[in-house]
This record gives structure tokens, sequence and C-alpha cells, in this order.
């Protein structure tokens, strides 16, 4: 971020102890104004009179910031014509399509809140969010509908929009989508005045006339999205409008070379943070094209790379391994990255030097960026730059946040260099969980300072120059290929079946994924392990997981390890497991 010069001159500043990293900012970056607008308005004032500049690009489709606008606001009409008011929330189930960008900002110029979730979660998960927030209204990508079709009269939605990836992808491209995947796909009945799709949705939003204004302030819930917990009970996330917009102001000031018209590859989700607000409304903040891909194909990333030469690629750890492992990489120039920027879980130092080695052998002088956060803050609290990126660190504060380590389970700061709990203090820190404020309370803390810290459940410590480097997490979570899965999440479904008595899950190695869940599982007396039953468990979790959380591996067991306080002792499973991982590898070579 800052440049050599700039950062010899702060060396010889003097910079609190408590804050060492605070000489790495400008004193004008350090003052930082946040903004008081909702996140549409704030995004169409950061554009100005660019409106000519192209804000998407899907499969080839470009679409200017002019064309955006008059889409969100049609998209907004529409939902006002079919009763969406103020303060009202509406459920968004879509990859990553213009259509799911259109409804997020439209959903916000009324002042409604997005209810954003993952179009692969399964339909008792979808249930479960459309119930908790009592959704009248869902926008739904049409490959998810066959899931939801038998639980969308236990809910409250009375209208479902139908949204496909062809809708706005060029006309030749979408033929083909129709006769190899569209066909398959199936769909409601559109003469049924519950469901319509996405076209006959926006004819609605071009004959509505009624004027209609937004008392929606910066404070006021905008975005909710989900996370699991420990207990097994998915968690939705309440954002406000300062929240979203604060992160996209701090990623602004940690990405000072990108230019307008510059480009970024958007592969992350928009059901996330790190997806929705740092790869899609902070790009179009600063006036870039956001390329959107609804789906990560790994064997023709090379060839999307060659065809849009991003200047930035945010991504998880698994994209890299895409990219190391694919010998068609080899002749890709990546002379037109800026910023290669890796978050969503940790990379071994040994990771980082080949993903730096594999960048300097094709074309650009850039290292990996490395980001830290975590959705309860919307999205990255620390990240690395020039001056702070070394091996195995996560960086500095972003501005305007501050980092303490703290004592486990304590509110008692730890000196630097001690390892403890990563304590954070940010704009972006969350209103709290939806409907659950004992969750809230047992992360979000008011310490002696009278600040509000959200506790991460993360251990790390913090250099005496102020750098920030994480160790391990605390709480029982698995990171596959980007996506947080819920260990006791998972252990609450498979125990359902009649013949478990108990389970464990853990995480286990993976070569390109980092980890995948496996299933420990103890039957209960009399009953036998067979291939029917376990076949039968891993339909259980298809009905009722994400399709990323289901286990990988199911292992039937007499019992399980315990510790000396008699509990389930999934580190000694985890450290056996990785064993047994070890010793494969050692054999292979």
């Amino acid at each position: 971020m800052l440049r050599i010069k700039d950062i010899i001159t702060r060396m010889f500043k003097h910079s609190s102890d408590k804050q060492p990293w605070s000489n790495y900012y400008l004193e004008e970056q350090r003052d930082i104004k946040y903004t008081n607008k909702n996140i549409y308005e704030y995004m169409v004032e950061c554009v100005g009179q660019d409106t000519d500049l192209f804000a998407l690009n899907y499969f080839g489709t470009r679409i200017t910031f002019s064309e955006m606008f008059e889409k969100v606001d049609v998209a907004a009409k529409a939902f006002r014509s079919i009763g969406v008011k103020e303060g009202d929330i509406v459920t968004i189930c879509v990859p990553n399509t213009p259509e799911a960008l259109y409804a997020f900002y439209a959903v916000n110029k009324i002042g409604a809140v997005a209810d954003m979730i993952h179009p692969l979660s399964a339909g008792n998960e979808i249930k479960y969010y459309l119930n908790e927030s009592k959704s009248r209204v869902l926008v739904l990508f049409d490959g998810a509908y066959s899931k939801v079709e038998d639980i969308l009269d236990d809910t409250l939605v009375h209208k479902t929009i139908i949204v496909s990836p062809k809708d706005s992808m060029p006309k030749g491209l979408s033929v083909g989508y129709t006769i190899t995947r569209g066909w398959k796909t199936k769909k409601p009945r559109f003469n049924d005045s519950d469901f319509m799709s996405w076209g006959s949705f926006m004819l609605k939003g071009m004959m509505y006339s009624k004027n209609y204004t937004s008392k929606m302030k910066s404070e006021d819930l905008a975005v909710i999205l989900h996370s699991g917990g420990t207990t097994g009970k998915p968690k939705g996330i309440m954002l406000s409008n300062f929240n979203f917009n604060a992160e996209c102001q701090q990623a602004g000031l940690v990405l000072p070379s990108i230019k307008p018209k510059e480009k970024i590859m958007t592969i992350l989700p928009n059901f996330h943070g790190f997806g929705l607000c740092v790869s899609m409304h902070a790009p179009l903040c600063l006036r870039m094209e956001v390329i959107l891909i609804p789906e990560f194909e790994a064997k023709r990333f090379h060839k999307t790379i060659q065809k849009y030469r991003p200047n930035a690629l945010v991504g998880v750890p698994t994209l890299w391994e895409a990219m190391l492992s694919n010998k068609r990489f080899d002749d890709v120039d990546l002379s037109d990255l800026k910023y290669m920027v890796s978050g969503g879980d940790t990379m071994t130092n040994g990771m980082e030097e080949k993903i730096n080695n594999f960048l300097h052998t094709h074309g650009t002088k850039i290292n990996i960026s490395k980001g830290y956060g975590m959705t309860e803050a919307v999205a990255a609290v620390a990240f690395t730059f020039e001056g702070t990126n070394e091996p195995g660190a996560i960086g500095i504060p972003m501005v305007g946040a501050d980092i303490k380590i703290c004592k486990v389970d304590t509110c008692e700061e730890l000196p630097l260099g001690e390892e403890g709990e990563i304590c954070v203090n940010s704009p972006t820190i969350m209103m709290g969980y939806f409907n659950n404020q004992e969750e809230t309370d047992n992360i979000i803390k008011t310490h002696d300072d009278g600040k509000k810290w959200l506790h991460t459940g993360d251990l790390g410590y913090i250099t005496p120059d102020g750098i920030i480097y994480f160790t391990q997490r605390l709480k029982r979570m698995i990171v596959s290929s980007g996506f947080n899965v819920y260990p006791g999440q998972i252990e609450q479904v498979i125990e359902t079946h009649p013949d478990v008595s108990k389970c464990c899950v853990v995480g286990i190695p993976h070569p390109y994924k980092m980890q995948v869940a496996k299933a420990f599982v103890v039957l209960k007396e009399d009953v036998k392990e067979s291939s029917k039953l376990k076949k039968e468990l891993k339909e259980l979790c298809k009905d009722n997981l994400a399709v990323y959380s289901v286990p990988k591996e199911f292992e039937f067991r007499d019992s399980l390890p315990k510790t000396l306080m008699n509990k389930v002792d999934f580190k000694k499973l985890e450290k056996e497991e990785q064993e047994k991982y070890d010793e494969s590898n050692k054999n292979k070579e």
C-alpha cells in the first residue's frame, strides 16, 4: 500500500505501544470519515458522472453503470409492486449473476433487508432460513427449485421470483446453456400466482408508476449473512449499511493502485461478506469492472484468466491450488495483475512461497496479499501489504480497526508477542446475531475501555512492530475450499438417524480443498455396519446440509476416544487422520 520511502519515513515516527501498526498509515488515512449513506446510495455517489464505464461483465455481456442503475431502479419498483415495504426481509438465493446484484441493490434502495443464502444449501436449510427471517419474498436460482418446491408451503413466502443463469448470457451462450443444462432444470408453473420469472418480475417494475422514497438510515439493518456455530445451529449475521460501507471504504484504502476501468474477477459467492462486499460492492465503488463467475471450473480457469486479464483476483487457497496444479497455466501471462488477495483460510509458508514463485514466473512482480477476518465483521479486519507482508503473517488492522490479544475466555489484554485470542474492534462489527441475543453476548463483549470487542475464537499474537500472526482456531470449525463447515451441525443431523448412537465429525487433510469433513459414527447396540447404512447417512446429510458440508468419509467405530473430562477427544481423531495422511504422502515419495 505504501511506497518504500513512506515506510522509511514512518520508521522514525513515534507510534503508540497499543497500536504499533499506526505508522504504516498516513495521517489522512487514519482520519477516515465514514459515509452515512445506505449501500446503494454510496455506490451511486462513488460512481458519480462515470456512468458510461462498464460495471459488470457476465460471459462477455458487458453492462455499464448506467444500465445497471436502470435495472436496479426497475427491480426496486417491481419489489414495491408485489408489496415489499421498508424493513421487510427479502431472501436472495442466486449465484453470481447480474440479477443477484440487481436484486441486492434494489432491496437496499427501497429500505428493505437482503437475506443472502447459498444456492447449494439443502432444502431444509433454506426452509430454516426462510422461517427464521419470516421472509415473504424469495428470489431463487432455478437450479434450487427442486429442493424447495415441497417446503415453501411450510414458510411465509407468498412470491418466488425464479432466476436462471442464462437470463443475462449472450444469446448464443444462452441457447447452449438451455440445450446442455437448462432443459434438465425443474421449474414451477408460471401460471401459478406464487411464482414468476425474472422477466415477468421486471415487467411489473416497468409498469409501476407510484412514487416511493426510503427513509433507511446508515445504522439500519441492511444485510443478513449466515454462519454456522459450534452448537450446530446456523446463525443470521446482521449487518448495517454503516458496517457494509465501512468495509468498502477500508478496502479502498488498502488497494490504492486500483484505477477506474480496471477489472476484478469475482469468483467468491455473494452469500458471504468476502464475496459480496470485498469482491463486488467495493470494486463497484472503485468504478472497476466486475467479472462475475457464477461457477468455478478448475479445468477452464486458465482460459478465463487469459480471456479477461484481470487486474485484481480475490480468492481462497483452493483457488491458488488449482492454479499451481494446472499445467495449462504454464503459458498464461499474469502481467496485468496488481493484486492477488487470499482469505477465507490460512496458507502454510510453503504454499505462500510456491504461489509467489508462480506469480514471478508468470509476468508479475507482486506477492500474494493475505486478508484475515470473519463474516461477523463483514469480511477482512486485517490485511498485508508492502512492509507487512511477512510469510505467515495476516498483516495489520484495516484503517479504523483495532486488534488486541486477550487471555482466552477473558477480556484481559496480553502483552505484545504473547499468544491469546484475537479480539477486534472495528466499525464493521455486526449489529448482532438475528434473534439470538445470547450468542451475540458470547462473541461481542464490552471491555474496560468501554469499547465493544469481537472475540474471534482464533488464537494469534502481535509482534512489537505491529504485525499480526494467526496460529490456530479455538472453535471447532473446518474450512473446506474457503467454506466454513461446522462439525456440530453435521453431528446433529447424523444423530437423527435411528441407528446412530453417537457421532464425531472432524476435518481431515485434502490435497486441494485443504480440509474435508469426516464422520466417525458409533451405532446403537445390535446394529451392524453396512454399505446400505453408510449410504443412508450420506443421503441424510445431502438432504439437510449444504453440499460442501456433507462428509467426504464415514467410519464406523465401536467407541470414540475420550478426554480426561470424559468428553469426545476430537483432537485425537484429527491427529490420527493427519498421521495417516502424512504416512500416505511419505509412501508416495
